[in-house]
């Protein structure tokens, strides 16, 4: 008989301790991240959270259709269509026809939005560098190997549904 079945400290109704459940506590790890992170391209260079991802979406996949942001930043549609929005008015992105649909509109970087990502990504490394040195090697290895099975266990709880 399982400690569940047996009522034991993960009881089916038993109260969650939201300290200690890993979703909780997943959650404000990456919002404490994410707002650390926020300082550096909110605070310096006038860039909402959106607008930061699909900057860095462009960065790293080149020139994308518009509606396959979405899935590669984890934003939902209205809020990469606000992001585009505000990035093309600031003139760090320019978006075009796709010429093989034109239904489609491609998004890529400008020279302005190339240079602006060029000047926050050192100080986005120096951040990401700052909370990985609180971890040996070994450590990093193994965050790396639990945060990428977790991950593939979401994916599939999301898939199931």
């Amino acid at each position: 008989m399982s400690a569940s079945a047996k009522g034991g400290p993960h009881a089916d109704d038993a109260p969650i301790a939201l300290q200690g459940f890993l979703p909780y506590r997943l959650a404000v790890l990456a919002d404490h991240v994410s707002h650390s992170l926020a300082q550096i391209y909110t605070d310096r260079f006038d860039l909402t959270r959106q607008e930061w991802r699909v900057l860095a979406g462009l960065a790293d996949r080149g020139p994308i259709v518009a509606r396959d942001v979405a899935g590669h930043t984890t934003l939902d549609k209205m809020s990469v269509s606000r992001a585009v929005a505000g990035l093309e008015a600031k003139g760090y992105l320019s978006r075009h026809d796709d010429p093989q649909d034109r239904r489609n509109k491609i998004l890529e970087m400008t020279p302005q939005g190339r240079a602006l990502y060029v000047r926050i990504v050192p100080l986005a490394r120096a951040r990401e560098a700052y909370l990985l040195d609180s971890l040996s090697a070994e450590d990093r290895a193994a965050l790396d190997r639990i945060l990428t099975a977790l991950l593939a266990r979401s994916i599939e709880l999301e898939r199931r549904g």
